[in-house]
């Protein structure tokens, strides 16, 4: 009998690997989450004087990038946990939903994160992680799973020195010690959580459920998508609807639906695929999982663009702004050219060119405005999906092939 009560938490492996509502209705707090990044971006490009903003806009970007890895690692355990465990249990149910919770409450810290709500950003960090894998050790007996959340306990514990020492500290030393608590945190899931005398674990989350993985890191690009309608019809509807507003928002919708079609076709149908057909599953999987980062953020930063070009749409681009509107694109053109790599072991040419034509444009567009460079980057995201549409046509679909 208590073999049963153990086993019950966990997927079976005949059980189906698609991720179930709970997870997508998870999902939806992140929506928010994303958006307050989004909004922390678009502040960091139009605060303080002009004549600084490019340094002061740098820095300021590295802040919000803190916060992002920490929303970014809440749902990458999350989506390790459910992948693991059983989401019709009403216990695994206990914890997504906690989680939530806590996502909304760290997702409403994130404005004031770096000043009057770093307590509660990083206070509710630590609850989370903690958490969740103390009370995951405290129901999973007889199985291997429970020394790993065990082992991230300890990681966790750690990490939660810093993060709270940091909410207390002036910002320039907590900016250290978040970062240290990131660093902390991401170690140990890359390492394995080692802990002298119990060891690590060994097993990755996607050589058991690579394609249950695969389909979460999907479904969260679809969530940044969605962020970027979000925010940008938003955006709109504070001012007036006039004729060049209405056009940086048709040009914000095309550069979604670019994203879309440029990471849809075809690695991104496959990734399930790729990884199953891999000897490696660990590293491909970790290297799909920083792939997604990068388009992650490139969405955002291109959603940050978006907001800016409709702030303004006929002013004067500063460097700042243009890096903004170009850079995003780049970026995510950078994280789909390492996911294509882990789907068909290549990198094919449309894509490092299109960063490329992006960084040449930068310092020509200094000065024009923010629409017509938001029209550039529109038609470069539109040569590197029609390329890829020449490239295919009348050929059978590409297979997964995977490096060796």
């Amino acid at each position: 009998m208590a073999t049963n009560r153990v086993v019950n938490p966990l997927r079976r492996r005949e059980s189906p690997q698609q991720p179930t509502f709970l997870e997508l209705f998870f999902d939806l707090v992140f929506v928010f989450a994303l958006t307050r990044v989004v909004h922390e971006l678009v502040l960091d490009y139009t605060r303080d004087d002009v004549a600084q903003r490019l340094t002061t806009s740098l820095a300021e970007n590295g802040e919000t990038l803190l916060l992002l890895l920490a929303v970014w690692w809440i749902w990458t355990q999350t989506a390790w946990m459910t992948s693991r465990f059983d989401p019709f249990r009403p216990p695994v149910q206990f914890v997504v939903l906690s989680t939530m919770f806590g996502s909304l409450l760290l997702a409403v810290a994130i404005s004031g994160a770096l000043a009057e709500t770093g307590l509660l950003f990083a206070s509710t960090y630590v609850a989370i992680q903690v958490g969740r894998s103390l009370f995951l050790v405290a129901i999973v007996r007889g199985h291997e799973l429970r020394r790993v959340y065990l082992l991230a306990l300890v990681w966790f514990g750690a990490s939660a020195v810093p993060w709270l020492a940091g909410a207390f500290a002036p910002e320039l030393t907590r900016n250290s010690l978040w970062t240290l608590a990131l660093a902390i945190d991401y170690l140990g899931g890359r390492l394995g959580w080692p802990v002298p005398g119990l060891g690590r674990s060994r097993v990755s989350p996607w050589a058991v459920a690579g394609e249950h993985l695969a389909d979460r890191y999907w479904q969260l690009v679809i969530v940044a998508l969605g962020e970027t309608i979000l925010t940008s019809g938003s955006s709109l509807l504070r001012g007036p609807i006039v004729t060049e507003r209405i056009v940086a928002l048709t040009l914000s919708f095309l550069t979604t639906v670019m994203l879309w079609r440029i990471y849809f076709y075809r690695a991104g149908q496959i990734l399930g695929e790729a990884v199953a057909a891999s000897a490696e599953p660990g590293r491909l999987g970790r290297l799909a999982e920083f792939s997604h980062l990068l388009m992650v953020a490139g969405i955002l930063a291109t959603s940050a663009g978006s907001e800016l070009v409709l702030i303004d749409p006929l002013g004067d681009a500063e460097r700042a702004w243009v890096g903004a509107i170009l850079g995003g694109p780049a970026l995510y053109l950078a994280g789909r050219s390492v996911f294509e790599y882990v789907a068909f072991a290549r990198v094919s040419w449309p894509r490092p060119v299109g960063i490329l034509v992006l960084a040449a444009m930068a310092p020509v567009m200094v000065g024009l405005p923010p629409v017509w460079v938001a029209a550039a980057a529109v038609t470069v995201l539109l040569g590197v999906a029609v390329s890829d549409t020449i490239r295919a046509h009348g050929r059978p679909l590409e297979q997964a092939s995977p490096p060796r």
